[in-house]
């Protein structure tokens, strides 16, 4: 890992913990959860937003009213439009994302989830879901969420990624795997 991304994995880590115990105490862990949702679609439809807690041309008062009047206009909890002011008076908005991925990782922790990657080559019907939800969960011994891509370069089969773990499956690993042993041979 880069140092500036474990720099910024560091400091996202810090303000996740800060936020998470925050919400335990005052019980607003579902209001949390709501708001990391609502937040990450805005980062993933504004580029503006994106814009803002990127970019060096704006400075700490112009950001921390932006942020707040994007926390007050999406109706965030207290603690999270408070945090992101204070992340944007010290400039510290570019973590933003990886403070939504922590943040999500310590809920999914606290209810005894975990997450699951899933890419496959088309979509899966939710019955290959719930089957492949059931086996996973069976396997790891918590209750697992899916999270679902369509790569059809995979050719068939699935690659799944839970925790450091990773299967795969997939047509394209298995015809690489047979290249390679034709390449030995030949």
């Amino acid at each position: 890992m880069s140092e500036p991304a474990s720099i910024s994995t560091g400091i996202a880590a810090r303000y996740a913990t800060a936020m998470f115990e925050l919400a335990s105490e005052e019980k607003a862990l579902p209001a949390l959860e709501s708001d990391i949702d609502a937040l990450d679609a805005a980062l993933a439809d504004s580029a503006e937003l994106r814009d803002v807690i990127h970019s060096p041309i704006y400075g700490r008062e112009e950001t921390a009213a932006a942020i707040g009047g994007v926390a007050d206009k999406m109706g965030l909890n207290a603690i999270t439009g408070n945090t992101l002011r204070l992340m944007a008076s010290k400039r510290r908005l570019f973590v933003l994302p990886a403070l939504l991925t922590a943040l999500r990782e310590k809920i999914a922790e606290h209810k005894g989830e975990v997450t699951a990657e899933v890419t496959s080559a088309k979509a899966l019907t939710k019955t290959q879901m719930d089957r492949l939800a059931k086996t996973l969960k069976a396997s790891v011994g918590k209750s697992v969420n899916l999270k679902a891509t369509v790569d059809e370069s995979i050719i068939g089969g699935l690659v799944v990624k839970v925790g450091s773990k990773m299967i795969d499956t997939s047509i394209r690993s298995k015809l690489n795997a047979l290249q390679n042993t034709m390449k030995e041979v030949g």
